[in-house]
């Protein structure tokens, strides 16, 4: 009798236990508890409260709505936007000396020196030769690359560039200390090229005019 009397006792509790998981399970379905459909509407409502309380969605996320694209689709347009916000945001700006289109023309040069030129290498005393080759706006492009980075980055790190201008490109030759001999063959033509942090503020002083292109 005592274990029938308590069993008796359980059973309310175990009913109101599983009352939050079936109202779940009608919810979903857009049914009340009664098993009848539910209004559109308070269906809608059920369902928010219901991810609500889950944690999957917040009340703030909940008034903005979904968050909005963030990729700009391709990274030359993107390093151009990057250098426009900075440029809007920065007061000083003298727009009278901005030249988007000088760093446009200084991206095409990235695109093709990275994806279109022709490498070969050997090495040399303390270093590696590399010959850069290419065709019309590719050799043109290899030129200015090749030149301009020797001019920033020799020295630094007790690395050392030489650019020579060739009928088909360039002749980039790099020395470095010995310790690195092992990175210089593992970086390569490109590798090399990418070094240095200074590409990223290249651009904004060319989008500014303050650099000549090159």
């Amino acid at each position: 009798m005592r274990l029938l009397a308590f069993a008796l006792l359980l059973l309310p509790m175990a009913a109101l236990a599983q009352q939050p998981e079936q109202q779940h399970q009608h919810s979903m379905r857009g049914e009340s508890m009664s098993g009848k459909p539910m209004p559109m509407g308070q269906t809608q409502m059920m369902n928010h409260m219901q991810m609500m309380h889950s944690g999957s969605i917040n009340e703030t996320d909940a008034h903005k709505g979904t968050r909005g694209p963030t990729e700009p689709g391709q990274s030359a347009f993107a390093a151009i936007q990057e250098i426009v916000q900075i440029l809007e945001d920065d007061p000083q700006t003298d727009w009278s000396k901005v030249n988007i289109e000088a760093l446009r023309q200084h991206l095409i040069d990235m695109n093709n020196v990275t994806l279109a030129a022709h490498v070969s290498n050997e090495a040399i005393d303390g270093g590696m030769k590399f010959v850069v080759t290419g065709n019309g706006a590719v050799r043109d492009s290899i030129r200015r690359m090749t030149s301009a980075h020797a001019a920033t980055m020799d020295g630094v790190g007790g690395w050392h560039f030489v650019a020579k201008d060739t009928d088909e490109g360039s002749i980039f030759e790099v020395r470095v200390p010995p310790q690195d001999m092992d990175k210089l063959k593992a970086l390569g033509f490109i590798g090399t090229m990418t070094r240095g942090m200074h590409h990223q503020q290249h651009h904004l002083m060319v989008a500014k005019g303050e650099h000549p292109y090159g």
